[in-house]
């Protein structure tokens, strides 16, 4: 159990120059469209291909709903489909060829979402993609038993309405999972990848996509980003329970993962 301490509302992302929720969301959308053609080779470029990794270990914590070939599932802020397939594969392996419900991917950048679905048609996977607005989804209450989201749960304009319409097509019993980017511990290892991520990464990420502000913001949301704990703290505010946090890469990359009450 978190226990929930007073605090500052914890409200969403704000890059620069935005003055409200829909402006936030209108540029963010229009970043992650402008960079959809170099976005896969650069995370795995500027993770040193670590992103494939943390997409594994999220699947492997969901094993037992994935190994439920009833369950339904849906992945929030998809992006190109990374997690999406990485869900796929882990449920493919523990179910073999048997019947399955496929799983459901949904971004509100639609660039994004044609590239999710080309890889999904030449890995031949049952993975399907939707544009959504994460605060707004088009699903009816407690329509799934899994939520997921990979390094894009940063990225809404309202963190707390984000969770409560997670809340809201989860079933009372289904599973929410976050994985998401924040400020590294300490250490000199953590001191080495924060001058990395604050310094390098924009540089080179502007250099091959062609677009500054989006790897300019990348650093920059993740600093204002709130704390694992503080999270911790609003999803139960929010109506979840059991929250576990899994901290890897020096402390930079937290999995919140939880049950839906």
């Amino acid at each position: 159990m978190i226990a929930i301490q007073k605090q500052t509302p914890l409200r969403g992302t704000r890059p620069e120059g935005t003055r409200d929720e829909q402006e936030a969301a209108a540029r963010v959308r229009d970043m992650f469209t402008r960079i959809a053609p170099r976005y896969d080779f650069l995370n795995h470029l500027l993770s040193f291909s670590l992103d494939k990794v943390w997409r594994r270990r999220t699947a492997k914590r969901f094993a037992s709903v994935l190994g439920r070939p009833e369950a339904r599932i849906l992945d929030v802020c998809c992006g190109t489909g990374d997690l999406a397939f990485a869900l796929d594969r882990a449920r493919l392996r523990a179910l073999g060829p048997s019947r399955r419900e496929p799983i459901v991917g949904s971004d509100f950048a639609e660039a994004m979402l044609m590239r999710a679905g080309e890889k999904a048609r030449r890995a031949r996977s049952l993975a399907i993609f939707a544009a959504a607005d994460a605060l707004r989804l088009p699903f009816a209450d407690a329509s799934f038993d899994l939520v997921t989201t990979a390094f894009g749960f940063r990225n809404l304009a309202n963190y707390e309405d984000g969770l409560r319409e997670f809340a809201r097509v989860l079933r009372p019993g289904g599973e929410l999972g976050i994985l998401e980017f924040t400020e590294p511990g300490a250490g000199p290892l953590a001191g080495i990848f924060r001058f990395y991520f604050r310094h390098v990464l924009p540089r080179i990420g502007a250099a091959i996509s062609g677009n500054s502000e989006a790897y300019a913001y990348l650093p920059n949301s993740v600093r204002k980003f709130p704390s694992p704990k503080e999270l911790a703290s609003l999803m139960e505010r929010c109506g979840f329970t059991d929250i576990r946090i899994n901290s890897w890469n020096f402390g930079s990359v937290i999995l919140h993962s939880a049950g839906r009450s």
